[in-house]
């Protein structure tokens, strides 16, 4: 695994981006579409200084209609931050994607861009395929994403992929196989979609599968979007029901032991502690705690980063538990808190064989606190098929 930036070396190197799941939008008086409203409204008024772009990861309209990318289109007009958007099946219900980019004015796909030293691949696996779950990639856009990979190796960047779904629902022969070789053989530290209806978090051991729960089509859960963190190759991630209370708190790093990439994340006796705080009203103070006993220790941001950070000191008793929690804490200036705990993993800790596959076989299970219950509901496993 190749070590990302240095975050503290360079200007504030961390990728932060929110994704709000499948809109599957029809008509302006339907629930979802209140609900898009407001969750562009949230993410704007209170994450947006801190967000590098907001990704649709497909679905986006129910039928593949102009007037319902419309609506999209319309609520997106909110956002300050870059969007950058993907077809999924719904998409190509009439057949072509023309819809899609003419009236969301989404860009060419596949596409690539750097942002915060990561190499952003935005795949189609709908436009190729015949319409309906006929996920591909094609020969041409498969040998694009291996130059794609190959030239980010050259540089030493860590890559996160967009797809609509998990490698393994594409139906183009060997295109599975394919896919995950190339995941396999690089450094792919996410690989973030949609289509599921469910949040669900895949870890193969070396990359991390993300998938957040559809905004139009829900079966579980609240309401909400997902944050994504990429912070020097640790992935993090944090599901904000849209009912919540700010400020809310990502931890970036270090990693939760259910998503370490590598021995190499496990904790020593320091730690540094990094972490956003989202909310619009200005933060009064943020702390860091290690161990079941340890000392608050204060966090601090430069004037030219939007992360907090600080060094945690660890004791013997806790590098011998095999998962030491870390929490970071928030409080803003009107005296509301939020908070952030995951369950690092030290030496002690023994990660699990992953099946690599590029399917959901390697799913961490249920994460309640983390905004993923386990569940599945959705049109991919144990709920309603998708309308």
């Amino acid at each position: 695994m190749t070590p990302g930036p240095d975050p503290l070396a360079e200007p504030d190197a961390i990728l932060a981006f929110a994704h709000i799941g499948d809109l599957h939008l029809t008509d302006a008086k339907a629930r979802n579409f209140a609900d898009l409203l407001l969750i562009v409204a949230q993410i704007e008024v209170e994450c947006a200084p801190s967000l590098d772009f907001v990704v649709l990861p497909g679905d986006n309209a129910d039928n593949g209609l102009p007037a319902q990318y419309a609506l999209a289109a319309t609520a997106l007009k909110m956002l300050s931050v870059p969007v950058h958007a993907i077809p999924g099946d719904h998409d190509m219900e009439q057949g072509s994607l023309a819809a899609f980019h003419d009236t969301m004015r989404a860009d060419p796909l596949p596409k690539a861009l750097t942002v915060r030293g990561v190499r952003c691949l935005f795949l189609d696996i709908s436009g190729p395929g015949s319409g309906g779950p006929d996920f591909r990639l094609g020969q041409d856009q498969l040998g694009w994403i291996e130059s794609e990979l190959n030239q980010a190796a050259q540089r030493g960047e860590t890559t996160a992929i967009f797809t609509h779904t998990y490698p393994d629902d594409l139906k183009g022969d060997n295109e599975t196989e394919a896919l995950v070789a190339l995941i396999a053989t690089h450094d792919v530290a996410l690989v973030d979609m949609g289509h599921t209806h469910y949040n669900e978090l895949a870890n193969d051991g070396r990359t991390i599968f993300a998938a957040t729960r559809s905004t139009g089509q829900i079966e579980e859960g609240p309401v909400g979007y997902s944050i994504a963190t990429l912070d020097a190759g640790v992935v993090g991630w944090r599901f904000k029901p849209l009912e919540d209370a700010f400020p809310f708190v990502v931890i970036t790093t270090p990693a939760d032991h259910r998503l370490l990439r590598g021995d190499d994340q496990h904790l020593g006796p320091t730690v540094e502690v990094r972490a956003f705080v989202f909310g619009r009203t200005p933060v009064a103070s943020v702390a860091c705690q290690g161990g079941q006993e340890g000392a608050w220790v204060t966090m601090t941001r430069r004037p030219d980063h939007r992360v907090w950070s600080g060094t945690l000191t660890l004791s013997a008793e806790d590098l011998a538990e095999r998962r030491v929690p870390i929490t970071v804490r928030a409080t803003d200036a009107s005296g509301r808190p939020g908070q952030h705990t995951i369950l690092a993993a030290t030496p002690a800790h023994v990660r699990p064989e992953r099946i690599r596959n590029g399917s959901d076989a390697a799913s961490i299970g249920a994460w309640p606190d983390n905004g993923i219950p386990g569940t599945q509901l959705g049109p991919n496993r144990n709920g309603k098929p998708s309308s």
